[in-house]
């Protein structure tokens, strides 16, 4: 296998491996994790997400 190609494939294994151990966002883990993250670095994305998951959270059953 040429060596760009297997950079290229391990590099891809990687990044899959870390996202999928990312919470889901509005998980009660995903919320915890946010409360520990300082306020400053989160994304505008994500302070939406807090918001609406985490303070004002609606039981759907």
């Amino acid at each position: 296998m040429p060596k760009p190609l297997l950079s290229l494939f391990i590099a891809a294994a990687l990044l899959l491996g870390l996202a999928a151990c990312s919470p889901e966002v509005g998980s009660e883990k995903w919320c915890q994790q946010m409360e520990n993250k300082a306020k400053g670095d989160w994304t505008a994305n994500q302070a939406a997400d807090y918001t609406q998951h985490c303070i004002f959270r609606t039981d759907e059953s």
